[in-house]
């Protein structure tokens, strides 16, 4: 073996030692992630930056989330990626679609000419897109939706890219869940605190209402009833109003005095 040879190794052993460590980085960054409380947008967007990072061969990454009318790509870590899976989700066919669908790893090293998907092909090779690696995220309650990563050289996934997608694949899936989860409570939250508002304004309009008429809380509550059908607006909208105006009402007498 001569100098070039040992050369040669030297660099293809750097180079797999650079890739060990930016998977190694990546998964560590997404396992800490499981503990944050970020929002679902800025979670994805984390997940996709580490994805590239994380396997070999990418260069550009997109986290596709499943709704029961369609699928949509939430975030990607670059504008290209986004105009191919608009594309997907155009003609109802691509890897994604696939990997989502049929919950398994779809890979693809020339997109051009894949039977899979012919018309999504042909329209991401005039994009110079040649390769894509789509991965379910599955948790314990079914597929959430697909990570999609996408180069734009030929056959740019191999076995190694394909496993380490694989590995990456589960935190990710367990990390989205997660953020998804914060982002139901958090409107949960926000409808209750809501809803707890109208309440309490339209119990101080039934008590105004009271206060001046003498009426009965029933008859109170049919009044606001009304005005609320009559102004065509809801009820709690009617009720913040009544409370206002008693509002109003009581400091120009103040001011009487």
């Amino acid at each position: 073996m001569d100098v070039q040879d040992d050369r040669r190794i030297d660099l293809e052993h750097a180079g797999a030692g650079r890739v060990e460590d930016d998977s190694r980085s990546s998964l560590a960054d997404l396992s800490r992630l499981a503990t944050t409380t970020l929002s679902l947008p800025d979670m994805l967007s984390h997940v996709a930056e580490y994805a590239v990072r994380a396997i070999p061969g990418a260069d550009g990454a997109g986290l596709t989330l499943l709704h029961p009318e369609r699928a949509a790509t939430i975030v990607a870590s670059a504008a290209f990626v986004r105009d191919v899976d608009d594309i997907q989700y155009a003609l109802g066919q691509g890897p994604c679609i696939t990997a989502a669908s049929e919950g398994r790893t779809v890979r693809s090293g020339e997109l051009e000419t894949d039977a899979q998907w012919p018309d999504f092909g042909r329209r991401v090779a005039v994009l110079n897109v040649h390769s894509a690696l789509s991965l379910p995220l599955i948790t314990d309650s079914g597929v959430l939706g697909a990570m999609n990563v996408y180069a734009r050289r030929p056959d740019a996934f191999d076995d190694q890219a394909a496993e380490l997608g694989q590995f990456f694949a589960i935190p990710a899936a367990i990390s989205v869940q997660n953020a998804r989860a914060l982002a139901s409570a958090k409107r949960l939250t926000e409808h209750l605190e809501k809803a707890l508002g109208s309440s309490s304004s339209i119990e101080q309009a039934v008590g105004i209402l009271i206060s001046r008429s003498g009426c009965t809380p029933d008859e109170a509550y049919a009044q606001l009833r009304t005005l609320s059908q009559n102004d065509h607006v809801k009820m709690d909208v009617v009720a913040r109003r009544v409370v206002t105006e008693a509002s109003r009402s009581a400091r120009a007498r103040r001011r009487r005095r």
